[in-house]
């Protein structure tokens, strides 16, 4: 008998996902530290859209014509633009009803490179029940695109996709096949008691606690403070 259930399976880096893209119906976005979880403060915070726009020339662009504009690079608020990806920059009220763009170092590369799948969305610890719940009803095949750091491997995405994909396979509604899969749920096994304590040594970590960006590791590796999910809609992230 021919198996019914849909897949779910992780992507490690965007530089994978050519392997992958033409299986899966939903791509979930996911930079823990820190792209996806800012989104998904943003939009608990009242945001109206983010354009997520992958090169610093683009977003230097959007601020040519008026817009709020955030950019990053390894961690770091790039000069000459007002805020970063620390989800703390979107919790000020000059945000509340705003549309904003965005590019960071990894996670506006993920959604430049998956937006052409039928459904983009964004995942994250802070969301983390809400959308694995929601993804749990869509009956299509879901893809966990980890961000990565520079299109490398790294740990906290991969954790946050092994959650995922360990709440839909506990459903009885979902399968994984690929290893890289296998590997994301063992690893979030083992971590899920104590994120900061399993990522203490994790290279994106370190690279953060360097910029004093402590309490930002701490806020996006804390589960389940929003239940927002930002879509992708013709460009733009909005609330689902």
């Amino acid at each position: 008998m021919l198996d019914q259930r849909k897949r779910i399976e992780v992507c490690f880096t965007p530089g994978e996902y050519a392997y992958y893209k033409d299986e899966f119906e939903i791509v979930v976005v996911i930079d823990v530290l820190r792209a996806t979880s800012a989104m998904c403060a943003a939009f608990d915070n009242g945001i109206l859209s983010i354009i997520p726009v992958p090169t610093i020339e683009e977003a230097l662009e959007y601020k040519k014509k008026g817009y709020l504009v955030g950019a990053e690079r390894k961690g770091q608020i790039v000069e000459g633009f007002d805020f970063g990806n620390s989800p703390f920059s979107y919790m000020k009220e000059e945000f509340r009803g705003k549309e904003v763009v965005l590019t960071t170092t990894n996670g506006t590369k993920s959604l430049e490179v998956a937006k052409d799948a039928e459904t983009v969305v964004i995942g994250s610890f802070l969301n983390l029940t809400a959308l694995s719940s929601w993804l749990s009803k869509q009956d299509k095949n879901i893809l966990c695109l980890c961000s990565g750091w520079q299109d490398k491997f790294n740990l906290e995405d991969t954790i946050c996709a092994g959650a995922i994909s360990d709440f839909l396979i506990s459903t009885g509604n979902f399968i994984s096949i690929e290893d890289s899969s296998i590997a994301a749920k063992y690893l979030f096994l083992s971590a899920k008691d104590n994120y900061l304590g399993y990522l203490k040594s994790s290279s994106h970590r370190r690279r953060l606690k360097h910029l004093n960006l402590n309490e930002d590791i701490k806020y996006c590796l804390t589960p389940d403070q929003t239940d927002v999910i930002p879509i992708l809609v013709n460009g733009k992230l909005i609330k689902l």
